[in-house]
């Protein structure tokens, strides 16, 4: 019995034998290569120098009444604020305002006896005048200094996290060099590349109160350093 195909049979057919022959040796060849990857992951660290000083001043009173207290705080924050302003800080602003009663436990029962409010700003200077602007920031009216911290400029860090990155991706490369060669095979291509989140953690000191009358002396203040972590996770097929 002879069959015949008509030419749209033919065509499909074809197409069919055509795919067959495409696909299989390529998912084939995929899995080979998927199995026959090795995934590294490198790590590198730039340490710099800090310049930049972000500093978190406060101001805080206590008094009898709400309004003595309000009006108090706002005098002291004022010139606090014209100070820094004067003195061309960069970042300035309000990060906190409070206001609440005091009481105290007498015979089992709370009595008011006074109010306690507070102002809280922060700017950002260069190190090296930090000292100075703080101490004349107490002696202006300010009574706390909430938190110090340093960090380094953006270029700065910028072009530090470029040198981790550098040094991440030679750190995976010589992992996976060292892994292939205790196995006796060779690297080929890298087929994968994930860059993970660069970290740049910020030096820090706690919270220290100062009293008006202590203002005299000089506050000397000194950054450290500042680490920009990277890594690099690579996909190698040897």
């Amino acid at each position: 019995m002879i069959v015949k195909f008509t030419s749209g049979w033919r065509s499909r057919l074809v197409l069919s034998l055509a795919l067959f022959s495409v696909f299989v040796p390529l998912d084939a060849q995929a899995q080979e290569q998927l199995l026959r990857t090795l995934t590294v992951t490198g790590t590198g660290v730039e340490k710099i120098s800090t310049t930049l000083t972000q500093v978190n001043l406060g101001v805080e009173i206590q008094s009898e009444t709400a309004t003595q207290a309000q009006q108090e705080i706002a005098k002291r924050t004022t010139a606090l604020v014209a100070l820094l302003r004067s003195r061309n800080v960069e970042q300035l602003q309000t990060t906190g305002i409070s206001l609440s009663p005091r009481y105290n436990n007498r015979g089992g029962e709370s009595v008011l006896i006074g109010y306690i409010g507070s102002n809280t700003v922060s700017f950002r200077v260069a190190t090296e005048r930090a000292g100075d602007i703080i101490d004349d920031a107490v002696r202006t009216g300010a009574t706390r200094i909430n938190g110090v911290s340093f960090t380094a400029e953006e270029n700065t860090i910028e072009a530090a996290r470029q040198q981790a990155l550098v040094k991440a991706t030679q750190n995976a490369r010589e992992q996976a060099d060292i892994v292939l060669d205790a196995l006796n095979l060779s690297p080929q291509e890298v087929v994968g590349v994930q860059i993970g989140q660069a970290a740049s953690p910020i030096l820090t000191r706690g919270n220290i109160l100062f009293g008006r009358e202590e203002a005299q002396a000089e506050s000397p203040v000194i950054g450290g350093e500042q680490t920009v972590s990277a890594s690099v996770t690579l996909q190698i097929r040897y």
